[in-house]
């Protein structure tokens, strides 16, 4: 107890100060309830939200008006309805115009107004007005449908709530934190909120199974996905409830030798700068592995966009499921619906929030018909009396000229046409213009409408059925004008997405190290195969399907890459796709080019794979000038270039393939010739040599050559007139034993591998394979001839153009 005595001696207060704080707190509390925190549930807006928009309205600041600075509109709330300090107002001016807070703005912001990682600029920098949709918030606020209450002076009034043309609770969502309470209820999309609500008006008994057929879930204004639904529909039920947001996310190629993990929509309120800090952190810990870089790439062309590079040798989806549960690119959403009902604070379930909304609707659309019949009945009454003054207006003026005054006047003019006083005076205040014979159509054909409209007015009025259907048109009407298509996916599982987050996830983290086959078309085109099974091509038809090398390999492993100008290049056979092993051959026209992986010189072609391994085969190289060699696998182990072959500057390399000592190394030429001479007499050098003389060459160069080991090799020669035009002079084409061909020593012809027809002066493609496979520049297949036993002898006719055999 505590005693408070003032100047006069004679007034002592005695206080007990646990019951003033009681009742301070409450009142304090009551404040922050009532007249903050908590939105109203018919609108959907707090107190200082319906004050902005309000005094915007009456300001007329119409989104067909020019904005006006921000300041200006903040000084009109504060000085006549929100005494509360202009930050807290010009915060909810901002909320109000941010379109990646509200999944409608309500208000049309110019300049900068925040992002989701940066403030807004000061009031005094930025302009605002209604937005479209503010207009429907405060449409017919002038007919008497709703009630209007004194300002904080006493001095203006101000609405207790706004008519709200559409569910803005659910439509907007609201945040805030009172005394004891908070509200939390996420975004929706308006076609769907508004379709739910004209369902629940038709059918009253719909259960929330039956509305979530129109509203399955929040649509977030950045969009985003949302995992689960169980939350939500708790939520729908019983007002509370949590789900999942997730960014969305899709695994690109964002260099020729990377993996990337590329973010275009984030969850709710999140902003890049906030996952990028979380990941450079999680990286720093130790809770992230597998990123090489991350960058924003976000504009405003372009919109969000977030790469993130992962290492080579890890798992793309298992690096995501890392972010998702170390960053905010996942993040829980919790749903508490509380908002005044009748004054008083209420968790509302889906039904519920509808419910009043729809019945704040039918009670507006009430009271409009009353104001507005009311109005109709007042201006009948008026051209029925200035019809009855049009059709006798002789008598009216010789009633008035009679009259020494205005009020005489008027007393004659009721008790000659049993008027009233107000009748009479409008006909005293009618202008002369108004006497003339379309003026009195006029006046009758707006009877006549003013009768049926106040028909119609009184059918809204006493007629519940009649008014929702009304309710609901305005509302089709609305979600017309306003909707847009839906933002957010809807997931019911996390499985729909990524593989599910765990503890074991790291185990998987790096792409295992497992066989694999890695493949090089004759189009110049890399993939890869599972397994340690080798591609067979027999039977397959399908683009790109001719192989110029295959190489037994391992997914995490580096190879090789050998070019026609005698270069190696290290490369990893992760960084090529990977091709599902189907029954019959895999096209490789999913493959990636090889210029992809590897930077390639002017006219420098890939033309086989190597593997680096000091143990592996040794390999064989034939240039087009002839020149033979056999390569020990001495690769460099520090250098990603190295030259395998010493070439002068008009030669290049034909081919590099595995040629161990019972490998034959055959050459053929232009001219016809073939050379079959064995490898083993052929000494293996080191990267640095040059070769040795594999076939003299005379009238033309060496096309084709091969080291073979393979007893049922055949030779395909494809025969061609040298002066037709390109891709039009080849006419025949022979398929022969290779067995038919004698062995003999390097350095010299060889003997004739084909027989050369009228039109036809030399070979233009050859190649020597067991499985030959012929494709077009297409990389479509083409059919070749059946297999001729003679050696020398003449080709079959061609069909079609062969560009490359593999």
């Amino acid at each position: 107890m505590k005693s408070l005595e003032h100047e006069d001696t004679d007034t002592i207060v005695d206080i007990d100060v646990s019951q003033e704080m009681q009742t301070s707190f409450l009142e304090y509390a009551y404040s922050v309830i009532y007249t903050r925190a908590l939105p109203d549930a018919r609108d959907g807006l707090k107190p200082v939200q319906r004050r902005i928009l309000y005094t915007m309205s009456n300001m007329g600041l119409l989104p067909t008006k020019g904005h006006v600075k921000s300041s200006r509109v903040v000084g009109e709330v504060m000085g006549k309805l929100h005494p509360h300090g202009d930050s807290a107002i010009y915060d909810a001016i901002v909320r109000l115009a941010q379109d990646f807070t509200m999944r409608l703005p309500l208000a049309d912001g110019h300049g900068n107004f925040g992002s989701l990682d940066d403030g807004p600029a000061a009031s005094r920098y930025t302009e605002v007005r209604m937005a479209e949709a503010s207009l429907d918030m405060v449409s017919n606020i002038a007919e008497d449908t709703v009630d209007m209450e004194p300002n904080y002076d006493s001095t203006l009034t101000q609405p207790s709530v706004l008519p709200a043309g559409f569910p803005n609770l659910l439509v907007n969502g609201a945040s805030g934190i009172a005394v004891g309470m908070a509200t939390n209820i996420a975004p929706h999309n308006l076609g769907e909120v508004t379709a739910g609500a004209r369902y629940l008006l038709a059918n009253p008994d719909a259960t929330t199974e039956d509305l979530m057929r129109f509203i399955p879930g929040p649509d977030l204004p950045c969009g985003g996905i949302i995992v689960g639904l169980d939350g939500i529909r708790d939520a729908y039920e019983t007002g509370r409830g949590v789900f999942k947001t997730r960014a969305k996310t899709s695994i690109e190629r964002v260099s020729p030798r990377k993996h990337g993990i590329v973010v275009t929509e984030l969850p709710y309120l999140v902003g890049p700068e906030r996952v990028i800090e979380k990941i450079k952190e999680g990286v720093k810990r130790g809770r992230i592995k597998g990123l090489s870089n991350v960058s924003d790439l976000t504009d405003r062309n372009h919109g969000l966009r977030i790469v993130i590079e992962v290492k080579n040798g890890f798992n793309p989806e298992a690096v995501l499921s890392q972010l998702f549960r170390h960053t905010p690119m996942e993040d829980s959403f919790g749903i508490n619906a509380v908002a005044l009902v009748d004054g008083q604070p209420q968790t509302l379930g889906l039904k519920k929030m509808l419910q009043v909304f729809l019945d704040h609707r039918m009670e507006v659309v009430l009271r409009r018909s009353k104001y507005r019949l009311n109005k109709a009945q007042e201006r009948l009454h008026l051209v029925e009396g200035l019809l009855i003054a049009v059709l006798d207006i002789d008598d009216v003026i010789a009633i008035i000229r009679a009259s020494e005054d205005v009020a005489s006047a008027r007393e004659r003019l009721k008790t000659a046409f049993d008027l009233d006083d107000v009748q009479a005076d409008h006909i005293l205040a009618l202008r002369l213009r108004k006497l003339t014979k379309f003026s009195r159509l006029e006046l009758e054909g707006e009877r006549d409408e003013l009768m049926r409209d106040i028909a119609t007015l009184q059918e809204i009025i006493e007629n519940d059925q009649v008014r929702k259907d009304l309710v609901s048109k305005e509302l089709a009407e609305v979600s017309d004008r306003l909707s847009t298509p839906r933002r957010t996916l809807l997931l019911e599982d996390a499985g729909a997405v990524v593989p599910t987050a765990s503890a074991k996830a790291n185990l998987d983290l790096e792409v295992a190290d497992d066989p694999c086959q890695l493949l090089l078309s004759t189009t110049g085109r890399l993939a890869r195969v599972s397994g340690e099974e080798s591609v067979s091509r027999t039977g397959s038809r399908s683009p790109h399907d001719a192989l110029a090398a295959t190489l037994g390999t391992t997914v995490r492993a580096e190879v090789g890459l050998a070019t026609s100008k005698g270069r190696m290049l290290r490369f990893n056979v992760l960084d090529t796709p990977s091709l599902p092993r189907t029954q019959d051959a895999p096209s490789l026209n999913a493959g990636m080019p090889a210029e992809s992986l590897v930077d390639l010189q002017k006219d420098e072609r890939v033309i086989g794979l190597a593997s680096l391994d000091p143990n592996s085969t040794i390999m064989g190289a034939i240039s087009r000038s002839g020149q033979v060699k056999r390569i020990r696998p001495e690769y460099p182990v520090s250098k990603d270039e190295w030259i395998y072959m010493g070439l002068e500057d008009s030669d290049e390399v034909l081919c590099l393939v595995p040629a161990p000592d019972e490998a034959d190394a055959v050459l053929i030429s232009s001219t016809g010739q073939l050379l079959r001479t064995p490898g083993q007499k052929i000494r293996p050098q080191g990267t640095s040599g040059h070769g040795v003389a594999g076939m003299s060459v005379q009238d033309g160069a060496v096309i084709a050559g091969t080291f073979t080991a393979e007893q049922d090799a055949l030779v395909i020669t494809v025969a061609a007139l040298s002066t037709a035009l390109p891709g039009t002079g080849q006419t025949s084409a022979k398929v022969t034993p290779l067995s038919e061909f004698p062995t003999k020593g390097r350095g010299g012809q060889g003997v004739r591998a084909q027989r050369f027809l009228k039109d036809e002066d030399c070979l233009e493609v050859a190649g020597v394979l067991a499985d030959p496979r012929a494709v077009d520049s297409a990389g479509s297949p083409v059919e070749l001839p059946d297999i001729n036993p003679k050696r020398d002898g003449s080709g079959s006719p061609l069909l079609n153009q062969i560009a490359s055999i593999g």
